[in-house]
């Protein structure tokens, strides 16, 4: 596989080292051990909100520390947590007086080092809470769901409302009921190749895809034949609307995710149809993004996400936002 890299060794310290030319306003990146914060951190009287994991994500994290969205994000090694020294640094220099938002993607290491580093900070004596994104209907047991699109709209939400000035209580649960109302699922038309192994994850057929795959290149809970898109979308957007009970009448945000390899025209194909899905059983769209926001490397493929909206949600997901891969507002 071709990589625009020095070497599979540097390519997490490389690219910080871009991120950190290419945002120099918005965030500052700090090493060993490694994590973006925002440029004017830590705030007084303002609840801070951290998230992290894998890199091979980006965005995702680090792309969505800024203005109205995370306060700092800890990088890991190619999908490999953050180690809890990473969380720990970032959180000293990220959190004012007003507590800490832990947004975690459930993933067995994520959890465990993030519940390390809160333990010490509880010893501290600092005020934390943790929203665990487990969003994945591919995965019809709840508390086994992995972390897909809905990360980004928690992290949206609930970096809203610590702007706005809202408690650590407030915070949480605002993101938690964001949770509560958002469903995701993917399809790869192809897998990842981690620049270390330097060879795909798993091997799909040229007529082949999968479905429910996770972000790291876990498998799906189906492989089929390739299908026009719009049997694809129809495929999805009937397990997230069964698992979510959306109705007629219901208003949503729609996020159509790709993972890494996909081009724009792909997405937009399928956001297509996914809002004409919905349009067909009188769901509303009344927000949508569409684009690489949580990628997985160069996989080929998307996730669909749909969140049920009311309007504090819709108000806090409008709030204005200012990060490198989110902005909008004043």
């Amino acid at each position: 596989m071709k990589m625009l890299i020095n070497s599979a060794d540097t390519i997490i310290s490389d690219a910080l080292e871009g991120f950190a030319q290419a945002y120099p306003g918005m965030a500052r990146v700090m090493r060993n051990p490694d994590y973006v914060i925002r440029a004017d951190a830590p705030l007084q009287n303002q609840v801070a909100i951290i998230s992290g994991g894998g890199s091979g994500h980006e965005p995702m994290h680090i792309g969505y520390v800024g203005r109205g969205m995370l306060t700092a994000a800890c990088p890991g090694a190619i999908f490999t947590s953050p180690t809890p020294d990473q969380i720990l640094a970032a959180t000293h220099a990220a959190a004012g007086d007003a507590g800490v938002l832990y947004i975690i993607k459930n993933y067995a290491g994520d959890r465990m080092n993030f519940e390390i580093a809160i333990e010490t900070l509880l010893h501290e004596g600092v005020p934390t809470a943790t929203v665990v994104v487990a969003d994945d209907v591919a995965n019809p047991a709840q508390d086994l769901r992995r972390s897909t699109g809905a990360t980004i709209i928690v992290e949206k939400i609930a970096g809203a409302a610590a702007e706005m000035g809202a408690s650590l209580t407030e915070c949480a649960q605002v993101a938690r009921r964001a949770l509560r109302e958002s469903r995701s699922i993917g399809v790869a038309l192809s897998a990842c190749t981690i620049p270390a192994l330097n060879r795909p994850s798993f091997h799909l057929g040229d007529d082949e895809i999968e479905i429910g795959i996770g972000i790291h290149g876990e498998a799906g809970r189906q492989r089929t034949a390739l299908a026009p898109v719009s049997q694809i979308v129809d495929l999805l957007c009937s397990a997230l609307a069964d698992d979510l009970d959306l109705h007629a009448g219901d208003r949503t945000l729609a996020l159509v995710n790709g993972l890494g390899a996909t081009t724009q025209i792909e997405l937009y194909v399928a956001f297509g149809e996914v809002a004409q899905w919905c349009a067909a059983r009188g769901i509303a769209i009344e927000r949508r993004l569409v684009g690489n926001y949580m990628t997985s490397l160069d996989m080929a493929g998307c996730t669909i996400t749909l969140m049920r909206l009311d309007d504090e949600l819709l108000q806090l997901w409008d709030a204005p936002v200012c990060t490198p891969a989110l902005r909008w507002g004043k």
